[in-house]
């Protein structure tokens, strides 16, 4: 059998699952937010976007896009290197020293995308640090995974944000063996937190180092948006935080910000930071604009988690199932693939409003679902038009409520 038939019939199997993926063509608007332009064949659509993770929405901010066309006419476009090879801009030395600075800690540095960030980082502790134990969650991003996976590191997986279970795995090593704890505080598929305060106190009643992903609660929690752990006043608590800007924050990128030489390690030993080229200044220059605004207008997120607690409330009175009502990513339970294709379809067709089905293997078998993430751009009538129209294809789909 060919490569090219091998593949053929792969991609087969995964339409008849129900778990192919369709991309829908968009056309963002400033002016519009959250409104876009679908753009097919035969024309377009305007549509109201409920799935998106710029959640406070400053992708379109005009104190971003100012600050990016002003670095853009200043200095350019890509900054011509590798970072170590005239590719640190001042946009990135000045992004660094405000992370560090807003976390509480010694150092940080950047990356072209949250996923390397996980990847590069995990995958260099785990290979630098002799006899290493790694403890992962088992909901942990693939960006995690795969860092862990593929480093030399011993690893065990925890079930997911079960303490004990993490306590019955640490408990079977000695105090003074190094070890590793990943986890993230909001999981994005689930929209649950993490019990961040229990796995703070087991790394250290086992001398466990933790590492943090924060990107998706990045922007929406803490005083200074910074995320779950500022929220919970835990920030001088965690070893090593990672997040990013194309979230909330509505750029692009990744960081890592903790002890001076965990940066040092990662900056002189990653392969994927040491052999990329730097980040555009310009996106840079609008990933430190946003970081700056959000930290100076709490109000911004307020806005978020008003639409969000609206939106909990219809769901409730509605009887729409939710894997979790805990954070501001609210995913409706469907458990069937095709139902779930169905309902994102309907939304679309009938009510201009696009939520992407979510199916295996992002997520496991059974639990199929729509993930419902508001912005800060939503009014409160965009949420009685998004909360009608589900009701009605729900009734119409004959689908079970929660009781």
């Amino acid at each position: 059998m060919s490569i090219v038939s091998v593949l053929e019939s792969r991609v087969e199997e995964t339409r008849k699952a129900g778990r192919y993926r369709n991309y829908i063509s968009l056309e963002r608007a400033v002016a519009e937010r959250p409104w876009v332009l679908e753009h097919k064949h035969e024309g377009t659509r305007k549509i109201n976007v409920w799935c998106s993770n710029d959640y406070l929405a400053l992708s379109q901010h005009p104190a971003v896009i100012d600050a990016t066309v002003d670095a853009v006419q200043t200095v350019g476009l890509g900054t011509g290197g590798a970072r170590s090879i005239s590719g640190t801009s001042i946009y990135h030395t000045r992004l660094e020293e405000r992370i560090a600075a807003i976390h509480r800690k010694e150092g940080a540095l950047l990356f072209t995308t949250g996923f390397t960030a996980n990847d590069a980082t995990l995958s260099t502790i785990c290979d630098t640090v002799p006899d290493i134990v790694a403890f992962s969650d088992s909901l942990n991003h693939a960006s995690m995974i795969y860092g862990i996976r593929y480093s030399k590191a011993e690893k065990k997986i925890f079930r997911h944000n079960d303490v004990a279970h993490l306590e019955e795995l640490l408990k079977a090593y000695p105090r003074e063996r190094p070890k590793l704890i990943a986890f993230e505080s909001l999981y994005s598929m689930d929209g649950d937190f993490a019990p961040l305060q229990e796995i703070v106190a087991l790394a250290k009643k086992y001398n466990a180092l933790t590492y943090l992903d924060e990107i998706h609660s990045a922007g929406v929690y803490g005083a200074y948006g910074t995320g779950y752990a500022e929220e919970l006043g835990l920030l001088d608590e965690i070893d090593i935080i990672q997040g990013g800007f194309g979230k909330a924050f509505g750029a692009a990128g990744g960081y890592i910000t903790g002890p001076k030489v965990v940066i040092d390690a990662v900056r002189s030993f990653a392969p994927a930071f040491v052999f990329s080229t730097s980040s555009p200044a310009p996106v840079v220059a609008a990933a430190l604009a946003s970081f700056e605004y959000n930290i100076a207008h709490p109000d911004l997120r307020a806005q978020l988690l008003d639409r969000v607690s609206e939106l909990k409330q219809g769901f409730k009175e509605l009887g729409i199932p939710l894997v979790s009502d805990e954070s501001h990513i609210l995913p409706i339970l469907v458990g069937d693939p095709y139902r779930c294709k169905e309902i994102s379809r309907r939304l679309i067709d009938e009510f201009g409003i696009y939520v992407q089905p979510v199916n295996a293997p992002t997520v496991p078998e059974g639990t199929e679902r729509l993930r419902v993430t508001p912005t800060a751009a939503h009014t409160s009538a965009d949420v009685q038009t998004f909360l009608a129209a589900v009701r009605s294809v729900w009734a119409d789909l004959a689908l079970e409520v929660a009781k």
